[in-house]
This record gives structure tokens, C-alpha cells and sequence, in this order.
């Protein structure tokens, strides 16, 4: 379910939200905690993720993540903005990389959330950016991408029940 939003002519607001079947806490801990894991989770999309500057899942950290973006490799470094374990939330910030070729900015919010009918949970992806010039689309196909990434992971977090 991916919905856009434009702003204005240079910013605009992606988001999605992703049925899966693990629990909210299990989701969140994943991505906040070891988010090298999505490497093994989703080979073909996620090549590898390490921290650069304090530790995965603080406050103020640096990520840099190694992707394919339709059939390209690409990099992204990440700066962790908030995290929030009780309600399952981080925040990235884009600080650079292949994204800032096209945008000025681009920060990332997911949250994921306990489903209230039952097991498993919904993951919440919102994508707020500022593109460089009109010519350059918006990221759908980055959403795309985080919600295959997000089924994926699904799959190895149930395997690991």
C-alpha cells in the first residue's frame, strides 16, 4: 500500500505500511539492533551493512548500508536520528552516499506496530526528501525495495522462532 504526497515542486513524502507476520518488538529489534542481519535475510537486495561510527541502534551512529537498486549496486550512509524501543521506531537521516546525488535530503522513519486483530504486526516506512531538480522521480522504487526488505526479514525472523 504505497501512497505519495507532494509538498511542492522539489519535496515530497513516500510511504507504505507492510503486513507481516513477526512481532513488532522482534521487527524493530532486528533493524535497530543488527541490521547486518538483512544481509543474510534478503541477499539480493541488501549486500551488507556496518557501523561507522558508534553502535547499531544509538542515538547519533553512522550506517552505512550496500544495496541493489534496480540492478545497481549502490551505497547509503545513514545517521541514526531517534530510536524509541517502546514504540518500535527508528529514524535515519541520509548524510551521503548515491541518494544524495538526486536529493538534498531524505530521512527515513519505520515504525513497526502490533497488530490489534490478532498476531503480527504492521511496519510503517515514511520517506520525507528534497529532490536536487524536477527531473529526478520520486523514490518509489526505494519503497518498493523496503517493502520486499521488509517481507524478507519477516521470513527469517520466523524462521528463527
Amino acid at each position: 500500500m504505497a501512497q505519495a504526497t507532494r509538498q511542492s515542486s522539489l519535496e515530497g513524502k513516500v510511504e507504505a505500511d507492510v503486513s507481516i507476520k513477526a512481532s513488532a518488538k522482534k521487527f524493530h529489534q532486528m533493524l535497530a539492533g543488527r541490521p547486518q542481519d538483512l544481509a543474510k535475510a534478503t541477499p539480493d537486495r541488501v549486500k551488507g551493512c556496518t557501523c561507522r561510527e558508534g553502535e547499531f541502534g544509538k542515538v547519533g551512529s553512522v550506517i552505512v548500508w550496500n544495496y541493489v537498486l534496480d540492478g545497481q549496486p549502490m551505497v547509503a550512509k545513514e545517521r541514526i536520528e531517534a530510536v524509541d524501543e517502546e514504540k518500535n521506531l527508528l529514524v535515519l537521516r541520509v548524510i551521503d552516499g548515491d541518494m544524495m546525488k538526486e536529493f538534498k535530503s531524505f530521512l527515513i522513519t519505520i515504525q513497526a506496530i502490533p497488530n490489534i486483530r490478532g498476531p503480527g504486526s504492521v511496519v510503517s516506512c515514511h520517506f520525507k526528501y528534497e529532490r536536487i531538480e524536477e527531473k529526478v522521480a520520486h523514490p518509489e522504487n526505494l519503497l518498493a525495495l523496503f517493502v520486499k526488505t521488509c517481507k524478507d526479514m519477516d521470513e527469517l525472523l520466523l524462521s528463527e522462532l
